[in-house]
């Protein structure tokens, strides 16, 4: 999609369709419709009469040839009421115009700019690039077919704050990497091993001129990752640890804030394998890692003054002769041993030797994102995505980011109380709390390997994947996570 800013009178701006917003109330004339001609706008009072034109969230009327403008359509979205508009709804206003329009096989339109600020534009262009994403890479008939190639941003012929091209660029960057993350999760496991995982970070390294090493089954052994390998071990396929690096000249020795994904590339559950409904799903069990290779990707871009390591502990979790067992006892890269209740509780044996590994890097903080518990879906739905951390200063930190970024967080406790529900009798942690606080224990699990460290967690198992198409996001991956980090660490270099 090319996206561009153009500056001539919005009645003489031809396009295939001009594009404004309408709040409920007086939708009229509230919004961006109030920046239409007079021609134009004279048209929108007896829709509204008639019940056509409300304002309503999401609501789409579409005119054909509309008086007082070169544009051949005009679509008015509806804003919702104007008390609760944000930025997180303008990028879903934005994109219920895309969606909306490429399905009526339209392939470029103006979006009336309300107001030309560098986050107002940030998110629009954010908006219409998620939007513009589809689950459909393996369909014969795609939704690819039905693409919007140009989008522009119509002034009106209004000066433009000197930023606004720098924003238009930010928006660009970090939408696409959204959508990189969530080509990644959509691939099928077998066409997103752990090797392939490992390519892919590879390939974007070498594009945006990061360092990546990988490391192979005889090195994750050398390091003596035995609860990372304990879950490896089960696969046909080599388990691969991932690290890219950006380490600029100039920023600041501290902090180094290490990135941890998981990369599960396929959980059968192992021994403890799940059911057959819905397994299938579980090819996004690598969300976590391909959320931190997205942040990469922008902060490769973007270029802030941080140092920056993501580390992907990447493997499939497969029942074979060698696979680890209920009642194993495995001794993890800190030393802790753990008794293994539960062989699909894997996730945060990977996470744990991961964060060990991050701090023996020079991490000084960690930051991890995984799909770790059905739990945390359980009470938070796949609307909010569960934050951890035992350093409240750094879980308020990636809080405030994640309202600036618009992807909606909430903490749960981390209680000594809790730690008695994942004690071992025969080792020093137990693998699995239980039922009760799953997602609480499950985020305290990897906690004990961060120990005195800065670490936040972020429990993505309900947010990371879409089960329902919205009017402005297709069903599937989300990429949810990406903006809140990268706003993060950008406020950490200023």
């Amino acid at each position: 999609m090319k996206i561009e800013f153009r500056d001539e009178p919005l009645a003489q701006l031809a396009s295939s369709a001009l594009v404004a917003f309408a709040f409920e109330g007086s939708p009229a004339s509230n919004g961006t419709v109030g920046r239409l001609p007079a021609d134009t706008q004279g048209l929108l009072p007896e829709m509204h009469s008639a019940g056509e034109l409300t304002g309503k969230a999401f609501e789409c009327t579409l005119i054909h040839l509309p008086a007082g403008i070169a544009a051949s359509k005009l679509l008015i979205v509806g804003a919702g009421k104007r008390e609760k508009f944000s930025e997180r709804q303008l990028r879903h206003v934005v994109g219920t115009a895309v969606r909306n329009l490429r399905a009526r096989g339209v392939r470029d339109l103006a979006w009336i700019l309300g107001e030309a600020e560098p986050r107002t534009v940030q998110a629009v262009v954010e908006g219409a690039l998620l939007a513009d994403y589809d689950a459909d890479r393996y369909r014969t008939e795609r939704n690819g077919e039905k693409r919007i190639d140009r989008f522009e941003l119509a002034t009106g012929g209004e000066a433009l704050p000197s930023e606004a091209k720098d924003a238009l660029e930010r928006g660009r960057i970090i939408a696409e990497a959204q959508n990189f993350t969530r080509d990644l999760v959509n691939e099928p496991s077998n066409r997103m091993t752990p090797t392939l995982l490992a390519a892919c970070a590879e390939a974007m390294a070498v594009r945006c001129g990061l360092v990546c090493q990988v490391l192979g089954p005889a090195e994750i052994q050398a390091l003596k990752m035995g609860a990372f390998w304990a879950v490896a071990q089960g696969s046909e396929e080599p388990a691969r640890l991932i690290v890219v690096s950006y380490l600029p000249d100039g920023a600041p020795e501290q902090p180094v804030v290490g990135l941890v994904g998981k990369g599960i590339t396929f959980d059968t559950g192992g021994i403890s394998i799940k059911p057959s409904e819905n397994m299938h799903e579980m090819k996004t069990d690598m969300a976590g890692g391909a959320t931190m290779l997205g942040v990469m990707q922008v902060v490769a871009q973007l270029k802030p003054r941080i140092r920056v390591i993501a580390l992907v502990p990447a493997t499939e979790n497969m029942p074979s002769g060698k696979a680890y067992k209920p009642g194993d006892v495995i001794t993890s890269m800190s030393g802790k041993t753990i008794e293994i209740l539960n062989t699909d509780a894997e996730g945060r044996l990977v996470l744990g030797d991961a964060l060990t590994y991050a701090k023996q890097l020079g991490c000084t903080v960690l930051i991890d994102a995984a799909t770790l518990t059905g739990a945390v879906a359980i009470a938070l739905g796949n609307i909010t995505t569960g934050v951890f951390g035992w350093n409240q200063d750094w879980v308020n930190r990636v809080l405030a980011a994640a309202r600036v970024a618009g992807e909606k967080m909430w903490q749960l406790p981390v209680d000594d109380d809790y730690r008695e529900l994942y004690k071992s009798t025969i080792a020093d942690l137990a693998n699995t709390g239980g039922r009760h606080g799953g997602a609480i224990t499950a985020a305290m699990f990897v906690g004990e390997f961060a120990g005195d460290t800065p670490w936040v967690h972020l429990d993505i198992a309900g947010t990371r994947w879409a089960n329902e198409e919205k009017p402005y996001r297709a069903k599937g991956p989300t990429g949810h996570g990406v903006r809140t980090l990268v706003e993060l660490l950008t406020n950490l270099s200023a």
